[in-house]
This record gives structure tokens, sequence and C-alpha cells, in this order.
């Protein structure tokens, strides 16, 4: 069967990420770093949304260290096998909360950590991804745990395009009606220069984010949206 492509694209990504000398994503990966901590919607938040990186992804765990150092508050995700979706804790220890967990990836600990009750306690978040286009498309790993995150608890349509301070619409009856204004996080992703691709498809369940920051450039999607 033809691979579809989303398929060729993740494929070919990975492939040129795995083959990025280990100093160099390390050399990267702390540029990178240090663009994020220079960004204002990230220097405004007090609580931030992170991850864990594994293989030869940007090595946010240099990034989550800084989140830590600086007094913020941090939320990191573990994947719940029995609903097949992404948990937030609070994490403040990594050394003493965290253990492997799916394809080896440091996960909190339930019983170590307080678990949130939704992504409106967090005002920034670090998403993970193979591949991505400058209009904010992300491509994931397939398994869609962040989008289903989103599009859940920020009851995000397909055509809206995240924003802060903006009205969550909901659906009744077949019809969009406004519900309670409510604040969303900001959604940026950190990633090599060589993982921005020219196009990504888009469906109805994926998530566009709002900042792109590679050792490069720090790339302001709704630019080029």
């Amino acid at each position: 069967m033809p691979l579809s492509l989303k398929q060729v694209i993740r494929k070919s990504t990975l492939s040129r990420r795995e083959h990025l000398p280990a100093s160099v994503r390390a050399a990267h990966s702390a540029s990178i770093t240090e663009r994020l901590m220079q960004l204002p919607e990230y220097r405004q938040a007090e609580a931030v949304l992170g991850y864990m990186n594994f293989g030869a992804e940007f090595a946010s765990e240099l990034w989550v260290e800084r989140v830590l150092a600086e007094g913020k508050r941090l939320a990191l995700p573990k994947v719940n096998h029995h609903t097949n979706q992404l948990d937030l804790y609070w994490v403040d220890d990594p050394e003493n909360q965290l253990a492997a967990g799916l394809w080896g990836i440091r996960e909190p600990v339930v019983e170590r950590c307080e678990r949130l009750n939704g992504l409106n306690e967090v005002e920034f978040v670090l998403l993970p991804g193979v591949a991505f286009a400058r209009d904010g498309a992300r491509l994931g790993y397939g398994r869609g745990f962040y989008d289903k995150l989103l599009m859940k608890q920020l009851a995000i349509r397909p055509s809206e395009q995240t924003a802060l301070a903006k009205p969550v619409l909901s659906e009744v009856e077949g019809s969009l009606v406004m519900s309670n204004m409510t604040q969303r996080p900001v959604l940026a992703a950190a990633a090599f220069s060589l993982q921005i691709v020219e196009f990504i498809p888009q469906e109805a369940t994926d998530v566009k984010v709002e900042w792109i920051i590679t050792e490069q450039e720090t790339i302001a999607c709704s630019v080029n949206d």
C-alpha cells in the first residue's frame, strides 16, 4: 500500500533528524532553549506544560531544568493506557517524580505528583512533533495524543486559530454557540530547522501551534497562515 503524504513526511523527517550528529543536536538544543527562554509569551507565563524528550528529539530536559530554576510551575504528561490519552501532572522534582514509561519516555509517577484539572491551569504549552510547517501545522508520531488533548480540553474547532482569551465554541443542536470566555494557553513547538517543511496536510483533528522555535529562528505562525 502506498504511503500517505503524512507518512512520507514523517519518515523522511525522522530519517534526517536521526542522522544529525549527537554533538550538533546538543548544540541546537541549547540554542533553542535560549530562544524559548526569551519568548515573551513564555516569560509572562507562571505555569507551563512541557514534555520529556526521547530519541533524537530536541533535548527538552534542558528547558525543563530552566523552567523549574525560574520558579515557574511545570506540568508534564503521562500516557493513560486505559483511556489512550494524556493525563497531566505537576512536577517540581524530576529526579524523584519521573520514571520511564511508554517508549522509555520519562513520565510522572502518579503516586508522587498532583494531577491537573485541565489545561486552563497553564498559560504556555510546549509541544513535541516530527515536522512543522510555517503556518503552524504540526505532524506528530501518529498516535494523536496531543491533538486529542487539545481538542478535548480547549474545545478547539478545526477552523479556529488558537488565541489567548478567545471564546470557546460549543455545538448545540447543530449550531455553534458562544460559551464563557476562557484564556487559552499559548501553543509553541521546539524543533530543529531540518524539521521545518513546506506543507503538512491537515485533518479535522489536527491543531496548529502559534510559535515554532528552531536553533536559527523564532517563527510567528500567524504571520504565515
